[in-house]
Protein backbone atom coordinates (compact mmCIF):
# COMPACT_ATOMS: atom_id res chain seq x y z
CA UNK A 1 0.00 0.00 0.00
CA UNK A 2 1.34 3.51 -1.03
CA UNK A 3 1.20 6.37 1.91
CA UNK A 4 -1.35 9.19 1.55
CA UNK A 5 1.21 12.16 2.38
CA UNK A 6 4.19 12.19 4.76
CA UNK A 7 3.86 11.98 8.66
CA UNK A 8 6.32 11.79 10.54
CA UNK A 9 6.89 12.42 14.57
CA UNK A 10 9.20 14.53 16.87
CA UNK A 11 10.55 11.55 19.44
CA UNK A 12 9.73 12.10 22.71
CA UNK A 13 13.66 11.70 23.51
CA UNK A 14 13.91 14.89 21.28
CA UNK A 15 14.32 17.90 24.30
CA UNK A 16 11.21 19.77 25.21
CA UNK A 17 10.19 21.48 22.11
CA UNK A 18 7.80 24.70 23.08
CA UNK A 19 5.56 25.35 20.88
CA UNK A 20 3.35 28.50 20.89
CA UNK A 21 -0.35 27.94 19.19
CA UNK A 22 -2.61 30.82 19.69
CA UNK A 23 -5.84 29.27 19.76
CA UNK A 24 -8.20 31.98 18.63
CA UNK A 25 -11.47 30.43 19.33
CA UNK A 26 -12.82 27.36 20.76
CA UNK A 27 -14.51 24.21 18.97
CA UNK A 28 -17.68 23.04 20.09
CA UNK A 29 -17.89 19.49 20.69
CA UNK A 30 -17.00 18.40 25.02
CA UNK A 31 -16.46 15.05 25.71
CA UNK A 32 -18.66 13.06 27.82
CA UNK A 33 -16.03 10.42 28.98
CA UNK A 34 -14.42 12.83 31.49
CA UNK A 35 -13.76 16.17 32.79
CA UNK A 36 -12.06 18.38 29.85
CA UNK A 37 -9.26 21.12 30.98
CA UNK A 38 -10.01 24.71 31.56
CA UNK A 39 -11.59 26.85 28.85
CA UNK A 40 -8.49 28.33 27.57
CA UNK A 41 -8.51 32.31 26.93
CA UNK A 42 -8.64 33.74 23.51
CA UNK A 43 -4.74 34.29 23.55
CA UNK A 44 -3.67 31.75 25.51
CA UNK A 45 -0.54 29.48 24.08
CA UNK A 46 0.13 25.80 24.53
CA UNK A 47 3.33 24.93 25.26
CA UNK A 48 4.20 21.20 23.66
CA UNK A 49 6.53 18.91 25.12
CA UNK A 50 6.33 16.38 22.59
CA UNK A 51 4.64 16.94 18.86
CA UNK A 52 3.71 14.12 16.39
CA UNK A 53 3.12 14.79 12.75
CA UNK A 54 0.72 12.20 11.00
CA UNK A 55 -0.50 11.59 7.47
CA UNK A 56 -3.39 14.07 7.21
CA UNK A 57 -3.48 15.34 10.87
CA UNK A 58 -0.67 16.85 13.96
CA UNK A 59 -1.16 15.61 17.77
CA UNK A 60 1.11 16.91 21.05
CA UNK A 61 1.30 16.47 24.40
CA UNK A 62 1.32 19.92 26.74
CA UNK A 63 3.94 20.58 29.62
CA UNK A 64 0.41 19.78 31.51
CA UNK A 65 0.09 15.95 30.17
CA UNK A 66 -2.66 16.90 28.13
CA UNK A 67 -3.08 15.61 24.11
CA UNK A 68 -4.00 17.80 21.65
CA UNK A 69 -4.88 16.84 17.79
CA UNK A 70 -5.84 19.32 14.91
CA UNK A 71 -6.12 18.38 10.74
CA UNK A 72 -8.11 15.82 9.32
CA UNK A 73 -11.11 13.70 11.13
CA UNK A 74 -12.68 11.78 9.00
CA UNK A 75 -12.14 8.77 11.32
CA UNK A 76 -11.92 10.41 14.83
CA UNK A 77 -7.88 10.30 14.58
CA UNK A 78 -7.82 13.75 16.60
CA UNK A 79 -9.91 11.82 19.75
CA UNK A 80 -12.13 14.56 20.49
CA UNK A 81 -15.43 12.04 20.15
CA UNK A 82 -16.03 13.60 17.06
CA UNK A 83 -15.46 13.53 13.06
CA UNK A 84 -14.93 16.86 12.58
CA UNK A 85 -11.90 19.08 10.80
CA UNK A 86 -10.33 21.25 13.39
CA UNK A 87 -7.97 24.11 12.13
CA UNK A 88 -6.83 24.64 15.47
CA UNK A 89 -5.75 21.84 18.53
CA UNK A 90 -8.56 20.48 20.37
CA UNK A 91 -8.44 18.37 23.51
CA UNK A 92 -8.50 14.54 22.94
CA UNK A 93 -11.86 13.50 25.10
CA UNK A 94 -11.49 12.18 28.31
CA UNK A 95 -9.18 13.36 32.10
CA UNK A 96 -6.16 11.12 30.70
CA UNK A 97 -2.63 12.73 31.05
CA UNK A 98 -0.33 11.82 28.50
CA UNK A 99 3.67 11.39 28.53
CA UNK A 100 3.83 10.93 24.42
CA UNK A 101 1.62 10.33 21.35
CA UNK A 102 2.39 9.20 17.99
CA UNK A 103 0.35 10.07 14.84
CA UNK A 104 -0.20 7.58 12.03
CA UNK A 105 -1.90 7.87 8.75
CA UNK A 106 -5.21 7.95 10.19
CA UNK A 107 -4.78 7.37 13.50
CA UNK A 108 -3.27 7.98 16.82
CA UNK A 109 -1.97 6.16 20.09
CA UNK A 110 -0.47 7.16 22.58
CA UNK A 111 1.15 6.15 26.33
CA UNK A 112 -0.87 7.81 29.79
CA UNK A 113 1.62 8.87 32.84
CA UNK A 114 0.50 5.10 34.03
CA UNK A 115 2.12 3.72 30.99
CA UNK A 116 -0.83 2.21 29.81
CA UNK A 117 -1.20 2.46 26.14
CA UNK A 118 -4.11 3.76 24.10
CA UNK A 119 -5.49 4.15 20.89
CA UNK A 120 -7.90 5.85 18.43
CA UNK A 121 -8.68 6.60 15.04
CA UNK A 122 -9.24 4.23 11.95
CA UNK A 123 -9.35 0.42 13.48
CA UNK A 124 -10.46 -1.57 10.47
CA UNK A 125 -6.94 -3.42 10.79
CA UNK A 126 -7.00 -3.97 14.54
CA UNK A 127 -4.35 -1.31 14.94
CA UNK A 128 -5.85 0.14 17.56
CA UNK A 129 -4.82 -2.94 19.91
CA UNK A 130 -8.55 -3.39 21.84
CA UNK A 131 -9.54 -6.50 20.09
CA UNK A 132 -11.90 -4.88 17.45
CA UNK A 133 -11.62 -3.59 14.17
CA UNK A 134 -14.18 -0.41 14.28
CA UNK A 135 -13.17 3.32 14.29
CA UNK A 136 -13.04 5.11 17.33
CA UNK A 137 -13.34 9.27 17.96
CA UNK A 138 -12.34 8.76 21.80
CA UNK A 139 -9.36 7.05 23.34
CA UNK A 140 -9.48 3.22 24.00
CA UNK A 141 -7.18 0.78 26.05
CA UNK A 142 -4.81 -1.19 24.38
CA UNK A 143 -5.65 -4.80 25.31
CA UNK A 144 -3.12 -7.00 27.29
CA UNK A 145 -2.00 -4.93 30.54
CA UNK A 146 0.98 -3.94 29.26
CA UNK A 147 2.75 -0.81 30.41
CA UNK A 148 4.38 0.55 27.82
CA UNK A 149 7.29 3.52 27.83
CA UNK A 150 6.28 4.65 24.13
CA UNK A 151 4.31 3.41 21.31
CA UNK A 152 4.45 4.00 17.74
CA UNK A 153 1.83 4.40 14.92
CA UNK A 154 2.33 3.42 11.09
CA UNK A 155 0.24 2.94 8.36
CA UNK A 156 -2.01 0.25 9.49
CA UNK A 157 -0.09 -1.53 12.40
CA UNK A 158 1.31 -0.08 15.97
CA UNK A 159 4.44 -1.45 17.92
CA UNK A 160 5.53 -0.24 21.09
CA UNK A 161 8.29 -0.96 24.19
CA UNK A 162 7.53 -2.28 27.67
CA UNK A 163 9.25 -0.73 30.18
CA UNK A 164 10.22 -4.23 30.54
CA UNK A 165 11.84 -3.64 27.33
CA UNK A 166 9.83 -5.92 25.35
CA UNK A 167 8.50 -5.54 21.65
CA UNK A 168 4.83 -5.71 20.59
CA UNK A 169 3.01 -5.06 17.51
CA UNK A 170 -0.51 -5.30 16.42
CA UNK A 171 -2.66 -4.41 13.34
CA UNK A 172 -2.15 -5.87 9.87
CA UNK A 173 0.73 -8.19 9.41
CA UNK A 174 1.43 -7.28 5.86
CA UNK A 175 4.40 -8.91 4.58
CA UNK A 176 5.45 -9.61 8.39
CA UNK A 177 5.38 -5.72 9.77
CA UNK A 178 4.04 -7.13 13.13
CA UNK A 179 7.24 -9.18 13.36
CA UNK A 180 5.69 -12.17 14.87
CA UNK A 181 5.75 -14.50 11.72
CA UNK A 182 3.03 -15.73 9.39
CA UNK A 183 0.20 -14.91 11.29
CA UNK A 184 -3.20 -12.81 10.38
CA UNK A 185 -4.32 -9.58 10.82
CA UNK A 186 -3.97 -8.90 15.04
CA UNK A 187 -6.11 -6.76 17.01
CA UNK A 188 -4.39 -7.19 20.55
CA UNK A 189 -0.64 -7.21 21.01
CA UNK A 190 1.37 -9.55 19.87
CA UNK A 191 5.62 -10.39 21.06
CA UNK A 192 8.14 -9.38 18.39
CA UNK A 193 9.90 -12.87 18.08
CA UNK A 194 13.47 -12.93 18.87
CA UNK A 195 13.92 -12.53 22.52
CA UNK A 196 15.80 -9.34 21.75
CA UNK A 197 15.65 -6.14 24.82
CA UNK A 198 14.41 -2.76 23.01
CA UNK A 199 15.14 0.71 23.61
CA UNK A 200 13.01 1.84 20.27
CA UNK A 201 11.01 0.06 17.83
CA UNK A 202 9.50 2.46 14.82
CA UNK A 203 6.54 1.37 12.89
CA UNK A 204 6.36 2.22 9.05
CA UNK A 205 3.71 1.45 6.23
CA UNK A 206 5.44 -2.19 5.27
CA UNK A 207 8.13 -2.45 7.15
CA UNK A 208 9.65 -1.97 11.13
CA UNK A 209 12.84 -1.23 12.87
CA UNK A 210 14.02 -1.35 16.36
CA UNK A 211 16.93 -1.00 18.14
CA UNK A 212 17.93 -2.71 20.88
CA UNK A 213 19.49 -1.91 24.52
CA UNK A 214 22.38 -2.89 22.85
CA UNK A 215 21.98 -0.54 20.30
CA UNK A 216 21.65 -2.85 17.36
CA UNK A 217 19.12 -2.13 14.46
CA UNK A 218 16.78 -5.08 13.58
CA UNK A 219 14.54 -4.67 10.57
CA UNK A 220 11.33 -6.79 9.34
CA UNK A 221 8.82 -6.51 7.04
CA UNK A 222 8.50 -5.62 3.58
CA UNK A 223 12.66 -5.63 1.88
CA UNK A 224 11.38 -4.74 -1.62
CA UNK A 225 13.87 -2.28 -2.25
CA UNK A 226 16.58 -3.11 0.70
CA UNK A 227 15.14 -1.43 3.51
CA UNK A 228 15.09 -4.34 6.27
CA UNK A 229 19.15 -3.44 5.20
CA UNK A 230 20.41 -7.62 5.80
CA UNK A 231 21.69 -7.21 2.43
CA UNK A 232 19.21 -10.43 1.50
CA UNK A 233 16.45 -8.85 -0.18
CA UNK A 234 12.94 -10.79 0.22
CA UNK A 235 9.97 -10.31 -1.95
CA UNK A 236 7.41 -11.87 -0.11
CA UNK A 237 8.70 -10.00 3.04
CA UNK A 238 10.66 -11.08 6.38
CA UNK A 239 8.53 -12.09 9.22
CA UNK A 240 10.89 -11.99 12.09
CA UNK A 241 13.52 -9.48 12.96
CA UNK A 242 16.58 -9.22 10.53
CA UNK A 243 19.82 -7.54 11.41
CA UNK A 244 21.00 -4.70 9.47
CA UNK A 245 24.48 -5.45 8.40
CA UNK A 246 26.49 -2.60 9.38
CA UNK A 247 29.06 -2.86 12.23
CA UNK A 248 27.85 0.75 13.78
CA UNK A 249 25.92 1.12 16.75
CA UNK A 250 22.92 3.35 16.52
CA UNK A 251 21.08 5.50 18.87
CA UNK A 252 17.70 5.62 17.07
CA UNK A 253 16.12 4.50 13.61
CA UNK A 254 13.35 5.67 11.78
CA UNK A 255 11.00 3.79 8.70
CA UNK A 256 8.96 6.39 8.37
CA UNK A 257 5.58 5.47 5.41
CA UNK A 258 8.15 5.04 2.72
CA UNK A 259 10.27 1.97 1.95
CA UNK A 260 13.68 3.38 3.20
CA UNK A 261 15.11 3.63 6.81
CA UNK A 262 17.55 6.09 8.47
CA UNK A 263 18.85 6.10 11.67
CA UNK A 264 21.62 7.88 13.87
CA UNK A 265 24.59 5.77 15.24
CA UNK A 266 25.91 6.86 18.91
CA UNK A 267 28.71 9.23 17.21
CA UNK A 268 25.70 11.07 16.05
CA UNK A 269 26.36 10.43 12.26
CA UNK A 270 23.26 9.60 9.94
CA UNK A 271 23.07 6.50 7.51
CA UNK A 272 20.14 5.33 5.16
CA UNK A 273 19.02 2.33 3.19
CA UNK A 274 16.41 1.07 1.07
CA UNK A 275 14.66 2.99 -1.46
CA UNK A 276 16.48 5.96 -3.09
CA UNK A 277 15.67 6.83 -6.56
CA UNK A 278 15.02 10.19 -5.29
CA UNK A 279 17.63 11.18 -3.18
CA UNK A 280 16.42 9.74 0.14
CA UNK A 281 19.77 7.87 0.96
CA UNK A 282 21.21 10.98 1.30
CA UNK A 283 24.18 9.71 -0.02
CA UNK A 284 24.56 11.57 -3.31
CA UNK A 285 23.20 9.26 -5.20
CA UNK A 286 20.21 8.08 -6.61
CA UNK A 287 20.26 4.69 -6.50
CA UNK A 288 18.90 1.46 -4.28
CA UNK A 289 21.07 0.81 -1.42
CA UNK A 290 19.86 -2.53 0.25
CA UNK A 291 22.90 -1.83 3.01
CA UNK A 292 23.35 1.49 5.13
CA UNK A 293 25.42 4.35 3.55
CA UNK A 294 26.48 7.12 5.26
CA UNK A 295 24.40 10.70 4.73
CA UNK A 296 26.75 13.32 2.59
CA UNK A 297 28.37 15.55 4.55
CA UNK A 298 29.47 14.14 7.52
CA UNK A 299 27.82 15.88 9.95
CA UNK A 300 26.12 15.38 13.65
CA UNK A 301 22.98 14.80 14.01
CA UNK A 302 20.80 14.66 17.64
CA UNK A 303 17.35 13.91 15.65
CA UNK A 304 16.08 12.35 12.85
CA UNK A 305 12.63 11.92 11.11
CA UNK A 306 11.68 9.64 7.93
CA UNK A 307 8.82 10.62 5.74
CA UNK A 308 6.75 8.93 2.64
CA UNK A 309 10.25 10.02 0.38
CA UNK A 310 12.31 12.40 2.19
CA UNK A 311 14.07 12.69 5.49
CA UNK A 312 14.70 15.89 7.88
CA UNK A 313 17.61 16.00 10.94
CA UNK A 314 18.27 18.34 13.50
CA UNK A 315 21.99 18.80 14.53
CA UNK A 316 22.51 19.90 18.18
CA UNK A 317 22.87 23.53 17.35
CA UNK A 318 18.90 23.16 15.96
CA UNK A 319 20.26 23.65 12.40
CA UNK A 320 17.60 21.45 10.32
CA UNK A 321 18.42 19.38 7.20
CA UNK A 322 16.32 18.21 4.59
CA UNK A 323 17.08 15.77 1.22
CA UNK A 324 14.85 13.59 -0.66
CA UNK A 325 11.55 14.22 -2.60
CA UNK A 326 11.02 17.90 -2.75
CA UNK A 327 7.63 17.90 -5.07
CA UNK A 328 5.77 19.77 -2.82
CA UNK A 329 8.67 22.09 -1.11
CA UNK A 330 9.03 19.91 1.69
CA UNK A 331 12.68 20.06 2.04
CA UNK A 332 12.54 23.70 2.82
CA UNK A 333 15.32 25.26 1.28
CA UNK A 334 13.24 27.38 -0.99
CA UNK A 335 12.83 25.19 -3.96
CA UNK A 336 10.88 22.27 -5.38
CA UNK A 337 14.17 20.21 -6.63
CA UNK A 338 14.89 17.00 -5.24
CA UNK A 339 17.96 16.66 -3.31
CA UNK A 340 20.18 13.65 -2.38
CA UNK A 341 22.45 15.06 -0.25
CA UNK A 342 21.16 17.25 2.87
CA UNK A 343 20.26 20.65 1.91
CA UNK A 344 19.71 23.17 5.31
CA UNK A 345 16.57 24.04 5.61
CA UNK A 346 16.27 28.08 5.18
CA UNK A 347 14.46 30.85 7.32
CA UNK A 348 10.86 32.34 6.13
CA UNK A 349 11.38 34.86 3.41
Amino acid sequence: MEPCAPRRRIPPSTPALLLALTLACRDDTASPTGPEPPALAATQALAFSQLSAGGRHTCGVTAGHRAYCWGLNVAGQLGDGTTIRRLRPVAVAGALEFRTVSAGLDYTCGVATDNRAYCWGQGGAGNLGNGATSNRSRPVAVAGGHLFRRVDAGEAHTCGVTTADAAYCWGFNDRGVLGAGIIPRQSTPVAVSGGHRFRQVAAGATHTCGVTTSDVVYCWGSDSVGQVGDSAQAAGGNFTPRRVSISRRFRLVDAGLGAFTCGVSTADKAFCWGGGRNGEIGDGKDYLRFLPRAVAGGRSFSQMTAGAAHTCARTAAGVAFCWGTNEYGQLGDGTTTNRNRPTRVTGAM
